[in-house]
């Protein structure tokens, strides 16, 4: 069965493989990050060699789909990285006795234990998770491995390949409806519609100036400095009116003093504490409180991880061990903290992956851990909301008080007060309501008790002008908050996609606050209506159908065939209503767009090179025929090497000048330097041969720097037997030549 997974997030440099002594007894542990070697090498002692894959050691290539119908089986290659850390592991490899694949637990690091599988020829290794970075975790996974779990990695496989298909198939045609470069994303383009309809509808809001009454009372029982109540309009609403607009009925009742109480109740309410953190509301709370992206919150998140001061970062479920309840709850009472007589259990959202633990402490009486402030804020947000999510229930006394004045127009005036006031903090002893989530309960309104038929007066009451508002901008948390609310992307995807639409330039962050771009506006409107994956319902289910694969519920090639059947025939359809043809061969002409310094702008024959027509760009469609370039007159003078006619070339390039002849016969290739206007032997300085050969016919290679069209310099080995051999290659970083990317 084909696998797969999504690209590497560590960066970190790759270790030199530990070298072991003949006729030693060697286990070897392969784990993703480098930054969790040294600490599980330590658990496990001498007997072990703990190594890293540094993320992820193959990809489907980048020029290509690397994909195809009807059978859907990845074609991966080796990353640059990969074939190096491949070569490491696999000495390691053949001087253990048993593997284990300790990659991270979740289906991302099943995918890379499968890779690594694969590519190893390893025979029955042996896979461990572990959600926290501690001898004990370590240790138990140790002694309870595992198989690799096909399910999970035809899941993470699904996943990459629909985002390659959607990402290659749709983003070149969209390019061409938009007239410049653009991509399209299986969940990306989603995220990106939810920011352009939240814009369009606070451009198009109208807001609406309505009217309500306030009515302030002294302090009776010397319960608070004073009380307020507010007009109840319902019986005055015309119907389908939802605000009361009429101001000069408002005036009359603010003039209203004299009210009778007609009922009053008094209740307790409970609010239980906030749930241990998952990925998406710690990146909401930390967004919120630190000021922190998602994207830098999950990079700290990793390092504690790494560290072993908090658990797995990466999950959906707020469930915690019960071993870790039993310690934390003892820990609480002995500080006197209000513990319940019976733990609490959370419940998870359909489809979340049970095994996994919320985040939390490792070790839940360290009150100060990480290696930055950063770090150190991060830890301690994870910790007091782990300790609170244990306490009990703040308690509150509610009252609500009913009045009713004289009536007016023959219609009752009715009054409701409502306010409640802290009994018993429970989890509030250590936290207030993180920002993340919506508080419930009624404001600071202390009512005194009253009965019914008492007779009061109010002291002032006033009109209330007020006005709608649009609907609030998304920030990076309410947006992962309503991503997660509609069932698109997974809690290891959110921080990506943020940081995808962003890094594009579709969105733009002002404030916190998130606005779409022109070309994010454009690129939704040019996909909206023509591409089912734009819908958030289809998303949703087929993020849904992918979870059925990871629960063993799908197969992986009915899911990834059923949606590409719809891609391909909406492609289909955008493609013909885009097609152009040649006005001398026939076949599509292609939009050819490129900004700045040496830009252009035309429309070129997809039969290239064996069709050269090109045409103006006339509103996004081919215009009137480019007149083809000129034939190039060759000077008067003949190569001295084969007797060819010599071009004259003079011009600047790059910002350098050039003045120079050059054979007309490519084959040949010879140049020689314009002095007083003939060609003469270059005298240059001949370039220094290294000891590197030319891996295609042997010759010394040498060094030449030069400047990329961006202007960045760069540096390759040029063969010296050029013209007749004409292989480069780039530098790589310790100085020798890459024999396996030659560029020519």
């Amino acid at each position: 069965m084909a696998r797969d997974f999504k690209q590497g997030r560590c960066n970190a440099a790759i270790p030199a493989p530990v070298m072991l002594q003949e006729g030693e007894d060697m286990k070897l542990m392969i784990v993703e990050s480098p930054g969790k070697v040294k600490k599980i090498q330590g658990f496990l002692g001498s007997d072990w060699r703990v190594q890293a894959s540094v993320g992820h050691v193959r990809d489907l290539p980048i020029k290509e789909m690397g994909v195809a119908a009807p059978d859907f089986v990845p074609q991966y290659v080796e990353t640059e990285r990969g074939k190096e850390v491949l070569a490491g592991l696999a000495a390691q490899v053949k001087q253990s006795d048993e593997v284990y694949l300790g990659t991270d637990p979740d289906r991302e690091g099943e995918a890379i234990a499968w890779h690594l599988q694969d590519a190893l020829h390893l025979n029955n290794p042996r896979r461990v998770t572990f959600g926290e970075i501690t001898e004990k975790a370590v240790k138990a996974a140790i002694a309870s491995p595992r198989s690799i779990d096909d399910n999970l990695v035809g899941a993470q496989e699904g996943r990459r390949v629909l985002d390659r298909l959607v990402g290659y198939t749709v983003s070149p045609l969209v390019s061409s409806v938009l007239s410049e470069p653009a991509s399209a994303g299986r969940v990306q383009t989603p995220a990106l519609r939810l920011v352009v309809d939240r814009e369009r509808e606070i451009r198009n809001f109208q807001a609406t100036t309505h009217f309500g009454v306030e009515a302030l009372f002294e302090a009776v029982e010397n319960v608070s400095a004073g009380w307020k109540a507010l007009w109840n309009n319902k019986s005055w609403l015309p119907e389908d009116e939802k605000y009361f607009l009429d101001k000069a009925a408002a005036e009359r009742i603010a003039g209203l003093r004299k009210f009778e109480v007609t009922d009053f109740t008094e209740s307790e309410s409970r609010s239980a504490p906030p749930t241990p953190f998952i990925t998406t509301t710690l990146q909401q709370a930390a967004s919120n409180k630190l000021k922190l992206s998602p994207k830098k919150t999950m990079e700290l998140a990793q390092r504690l991880y790494e560290q072993g001061h908090i658990t797995y970062m990466r999950t959906d479920s707020p469930n915690l061990s019960v071993d870790f309840v039993n310690a934390a709850r003892v820990f609480c009472q002995d500080r006197g903290w209000p513990v319940p007589d019976t733990p609490r259990v959370w419940k998870s959202k359909a489809g979340a992956q049970e095994a996994h633990e919320a985040i939390r402490p490792t070790h839940i009486e360290v009150e100060e851990a990480g290696e930055n402030a950063d770090e150190k804020a991060l830890y301690a947000l994870i910790r007091i909301r782990t300790l609170a999510s244990l306490l009990e229930d703040a308690v509150f006394a509610v009252r609500l008080l009913q009045l009713k004045a004289e009536p007016l127009d023959g219609k009752d005036v009715l009054f409701e007060a409502k306010g409640r006031t802290l009994l018993t903090p429970g989890w509030k002893v250590l936290m207030q309501q993180d920002d993340s989530e919506d508080e419930e309960g009624e404001a600071e309104n202390a009512i005194p008790a009253l009965k019914p038929g008492a007779l009061l007066t109010a002291r002032e009451s006033k009109l209330l002008t007020q006005k709608t508002k649009p609907p609030a901008r998304y920030t990076e948390a309410t947006l992962i908050k309503k991503l997660e609310a509609l069932g698109i992307g997974r809690p290891s995807t959110y921080a990506a996609i943020l940081d995808n639409i962003m890094s594009r330039g579709y969105i733009r962050e002002e404030k916190r606050q998130l606005t779409p771009s022109p070309l994010g506006e454009r690129l939704v409107d040019a996909l909206y209506g023509r591409f089912s994956f734009v819908e958030y319902n289809f998303t949703k289910d087929l993020e849904n159908a992918l979870d059925s694969i990871a629960a063993g519920k799908a197969a992986y090639k009915d899911v990834v065939s059923a949606a590409y059947q719809v891609l391909s025939a909406e492609a289909g359809k955008v493609e013909a209503e885009n097609l152009y043809p040649c006005p001398d061969c026939g076949k599509p002409m292609r939009h050819k767009v490129k900004s700045g310094k040496d830009g252009y702008d035309f429309w070129g024959c997809s039969g290239y090179p064996h069709c050269t027509t090109t045409c103006v760009d006339d509103n996004g469609r081919p215009g009137a025929k480019r007149e083809a370039k000129a034939p190039e007159e060759p000077s008067e003078f003949d190569c001295e090497k084969c007797g060819q006619p010599l071009f004259h070339r003079k011009g600047e390039k790059n910002g350098r000048a050039y003045d120079f002849f050059a054979c007309s016969n490519k084959d040949c290739g010879a140049t020689f330097d314009n002095v007083d206007g003939k060609p003469t032997a270059r005298t240059g300085k001949p370039r220094e041969l290294t000891e590197h050969k030319c891996g295609k016919c042997g010759k010394p290679l040498s060094i030449y720097e030069g400047v990329s069209k961006a202007g960045k310099p760069y540096k390759k080995f040029n063969c010296s037997g050029y013209p007749d051999c004409k292989q480069s290659y780039w530098v790589k970083k310790d100085g020798t030549p890459d024999y396996d990317k030659p560029l020519k």
